[in-house]
C-alpha cells in the first residue's frame, strides 16, 4: 500500500517551527565594533554648523592609532592619538582658539576603546547612500556621568557616538559621529569622519614633538 501523497516529505510551503520563529524574531544582533590594531583609512572631517570639511586619515599600528584632520592650509588641524597607553589630543588650528596645549589621559589604550564597544547599543542595518554605497551596522556608544540608577537624577553627556560599521567586517569603520564634552570647540558639539578608504594594513603613528615629555 503506497503512502499518501506527500507523506513523510516536506514541501517548502509551511514552514518549521523554527524558521517560523526565527522569521519572526529576525536576524540576530551582530558582534559590536572593533577597532583593529594594524589599518589605513583616508577620508573627510566635517563640521557642518560651521560649513568646514577638511581631509582626514586615520591609522593604527600594533595597537596604535592616530586621526588627523586638515592641515596647516586649512581652518581645522588637530590630531587624536593612542599612543603607549595614553591618549593624546593636540589641536593645531580651530576658528577662534588661541591656545594650543597637548593635552593627554594616561591609562587608554586599544583595549579600553574596544571594551566601550562593546556596550554599544545596535541601532540597525542600514546603506550609506554614498559612491560607492555601503551596506553597515549602524551602533551608538556613549558614556554618561553619574553612574546612577534609573530615575530622576541629574546626569551629564560625557561623551556620545553613532558608529558605522562595515556588515561585513565589524572592524572597517565608515562612519562616525562624535558628540559630548570631547568637541568643546565646534558651537553645535558635534563632528563627522567619513572614511573613503580603509584598509587592514598598518599605518603610521607618529607623537608630535609637542607632546613628547622634555629632554
Amino acid at each position: 500500500m503506497l503512502p499518501p501523497e506527500g507523506a513523510g516529505k516536506r514541501t517548502g510551503t509551511t514552514p518549521s517551527f523554527e524558521a517560523a520563529a526565527a522569521e519572526r524574531l529576525g536576524p540576530p544582533t551582530p558582534r559590536p565594533p572593533r577597532l583593529p590594531r594594524d589599518f589605513h583609512g583616508k577620508g573627510k572631517w566635517v563640521v557642518r554648523d560651521l560649513g568646514i570639511t577638511v581631509p582626514f586619515t586615520w591609522q593604527g599600528r600594533n595597537g596604535d592609532s592616530q586621526m588627523v584632520a586638515g592641515g596647516p592650509q586649512y581652518p581645522i588641524w588637530f590630531t587624536n592619538l593612542i599612543y603607549h597607553n595614553t591618549l593624546y589630543t593636540l589641536t593645531y588650528k580651530w576658528p577662534g582658539l588661541n591656545e594650543h596645549p597637548c593635552s593627554k589621559i594616561p591609562g587608554f589604550n586599544l583595549r579600553q576603546l574596544n571594551r566601550a564597544f562593546k556596550t554599544a547599543r545596535f541601532v540597525g542595518r542600514e546603506t550609506l547612500e554614498r559612491n560607492p554605497r555601503r551596506q553597515v551596522h549602524h551602533w551608538r556608544v556613549g558614556v554618561v556621568l553619574p553612574k546612577l540608577p534609573p530615575g530622576k537624577f541629574l546626569r551629564f553627556p560625557l561623551a556620545l557616538g553613532d558608529i558605522y560599521v562595515d556588515q561585513r567586517n565589524r572592524g572597517t569603520f565608515w562612519q562616525v559621529l562624535q558628540f559630548g564634552i570631547q568637541n568643546l570647540y565646534d558651537p553645535e558639539l558635534d563632528e563627522w569622519l567619513v572614511m573613503d578608504t580603509f584598509e587592514h594594513r598598518p599605518g603610521r603613528v607618529t607623537l608630535p614633538r609637542r607632546c613628547r615629555p622634555p629632554s
